[in-house]
């Protein structure tokens, strides 16, 4: 055995396993033995030779590690992440958001152009984001631009300042500065992307044009035009969107390709299975389409959703068992048109999720000031909260939490802060009346009469909600809550933990190989990063992952990293968990060690800003 005689300059680090999931030359994917020697100088893989080396053939001062028997990995490209900053910080931010993925594997995110404020609709906006993420990211980030009425003109732009696609909504966002987009928007777009090498993407979901039985009505929680069925009762909420509501979209969407036939076309977190065969015959047609699912539609089914239980909220909605089980077959069909996995983190303030009390976890994160919210994102702080000193603050859950010191200190302590199990909310104190939240969430409006009236003579909402039992108004109240669940960073534990189900009852389940393929190689090309992300070859980002596949172990609050710890996955029990990320040739999270985890320190993260090119 000899070192590889292959040129480079300055320090290395040298990685190995008997378990590495190779790109190859031809782009296939191969688990083989292997030795990756990476350039401190470039962050770049400098060689990959498929057996492991020894310590003793490189100098002292190299920095070895073997990780056998643990999975040596590409880093994940989540190609699917709502940072919410700037405007929206009090949701999810730079700096936690990217601390999440980085302790999930994920080496690279791609940040989508709403909940933010302003929006990435414009160049202005895109330079806005771009400031807020400086210095703060712990993987490296990349953008995208979205499609809004009357932004056309922006978008070229937008390409050239290396946004890695755009996104556009059928269906009201959620968000009033991110409206939906008619068909003459959609046709606007494609004919001026067409030409780019870029990537088009849609919610996919509309109200179907014969909306009788499932129209406007079904979008409003409070009388008279109150949705069949309990508010809090999940099979409520799925029935309110129904599969049409999908393949009425993509048909939609579908019916204007022809206006960009080399433009790609992507419809993103694609949940109803009947969306599958209408994509699948648009690509043996010729159309450059494909789709992507999330791993919250593969793990989690509607059977299983208790009532109240708003922290499964997402639109389009999590289905069936037996939808999951197709959604399972067509991925692992390669003729299938799902073709990335993907987490659609999207996450907000516990107070918008509506939680009932047995589900209210210790808000974790430290103080945050007293903010009246709506799906808007307006901060409705009132001038006496601004004042407020933020020593000690109470939360939901009735118990006061003294600011921490450090970042360390608050990861650290988290560690040790219990979980919903735990508390015995009945002892807690009575919580203080909370501010009522104006939602416009799934088109959802729960503004009160007296405060629609109060902002029509005064112009703005002002909070005329003193009364002591609005506090749990629309507490599990699957239409009020916002929508949107927290998984960034869970990704490969939920992917192998259900696979390993799977395969255990004879069902299709991808392998590792698999895997990487969908959340890594994938997922690299569809944002034009094919030449530096997602792979472990000569000449790409040493982004590298450490996953232990026989580590069991279950989610608690204190195990999530993003801002606000909500999430359905909290108390499932996983095999396999990741133990160490490297950014380009830097070790940035390592399980257990020093600050939390995050041993490297200080953020080594860059925004992805190149022009795409393929």
């Amino acid at each position: 055995m000899t070192v590889p005689s292959v040129p480079h300059s300055g320090p290395v680090v040298v990685l190995a396993s008997t378990r590495t999931v190779l790109t190859l030359s031809d782009d296939t994917l191969l688990l083989t033995p292997a030795t990756i020697l990476i350039s401190l100088g470039t962050g770049k893989i400098v060689s990959v030779t498929q057996e492991v080396l020894p310590r003793s053939l490189f100098p002292p001062e190299t920095l070895y590690q073997d990780y056998s028997p643990k999975l040596l990995l590409p880093g994940l490209v989540d190609a699917h992440v709502h940072l919410n900053e700037p405007g929206r910080t009090e949701w999810e931010g730079f700096n936690t958001g990217t601390k999440a993925a980085a302790s999930g594997g994920v080496t690279t995110v791609v940040d989508m152009p709403l909940n933010a404020i302003p929006p990435t609709t414009t160049l202005m906006g895109f330079k806005e984001k771009l400031a807020a993420s400086q210095g703060q990211c712990w993987v490296d980030v990349g953008f995208y631009g979205g499609v809004v009425p009357g932004n056309a003109d922006e978008l070229l732009p937008l390409v050239e300042a290396g946004v890695r696609g755009f996104k556009g909504f059928l269906i009201d966002s959620g968000v009033e500065e991110f409206p939906a987009v008619s068909a003459k928007d959609i046709a606007l777009a494609m004919t001026t992307l067409k030409d780019t090498p870029t990537t088009l993407m849609f919610h996919a979901e509309m109200l179907p044009p014969i909306a009788a039985s499932v129209g406007d009505a079904v979008q409003q929680s409070d009388p008279p035009a109150q949705p069949a069925g309990e508010l809090d009762s999940y099979s409520t909420f799925l029935d309110s969107r129904p599969p049409v509501f999908e393949t009425c979209a993509v048909e939609e969407i579908l019916s204007m390709a022809h206006l960009a036939p080399q433009l790609h076309l992507h419809i993103v977190h694609l949940s109803a299975t009947e969306c599958a065969p209408i994509l699948r015959n648009a690509r043996k047609n010729g159309i450059n389409i494909t789709a992507e699912t999330c791993f919250h539609y593969l793990g989690l089914a509607s059977d299983d959703i208790p009532d109240g239980d708003t922290r499964h909220k997402c639109c389009p909605p999590i289905r069936s068992q037996t939808n999951q089980d197709t959604l399972w077959d067509e991925i692992a069909d390669p003729n299938g048109c799902i073709k990335t996995i993907v987490s659609d983190h999207s996450p907000c303030t516990p107070e918008l999720k509506l939680l009932p009390p047995h589900l209210q976890t210790i808000y974790q994160d430290g103080p945050r000031p007293a903010i009246r919210h709506f799906d808007s994102g307006i901060d409705m702080t009132l001038p006496e909260e601004e004042q407020q000193k933020e020593g000690v603050v109470a939360i939901g859950s009735g118990i006061n939490v003294t600011p921490l010191e450090t970042e360390q200190e608050k990861e650290e302590a988290m560690q040790t802060m219990p979980t919903n199990s735990s508390i015995d909310v009945s002892a807690l104190p009575k919580e203080e009346p909370k501010k009522s939240a104006l939602s416009v969430d799934s088109s959802v409006d729960v503004t009160l009469p007296q405060e629609e009236q109060h902002t029509k003579e005064v112009g703005h909402p002002v909070d005329l909600t003193p009364q002591t039992d609005l506090a749990p108004k629309g507490q599990g109240d699957f239409f009020a809550a916002w929508g949107g669940i927290s998984s960034v960073g869970l990704g490969l534990p939920i992917l192998h933990t259900t696979a390993a189900e799977r395969a255990a009852r004879g069902d299709a389940a991808p392998s590792i190989v698999d895997i990487v393929r969908m959340c890594s190689q994938a997922t690299a090309r569809q944002v034009g990063l094919a030449h530096c992300k997602g792979g472990l070859r000569a000449g790409m980002d040493a982004d590298v992952c450490v996953f232990d596949d026989a580590d069991v172990w279950t989610l608690r609050a204190g195990d999530m990293r993003w801002k606000n710890r909500v999430s359905p996955w909290e108390g499932h029990t996983f095999r396999g968990r990741v133990q160490e990320t490297w950014v380009r040739g830097r070790r940035v999270f390592q399980l257990g060690g020093e600050n939390a985890g995050f041993v490297g320190g200080l953020p080594v993260g860059r925004p992805i800003v190149e022009r795409r090119t393929e």
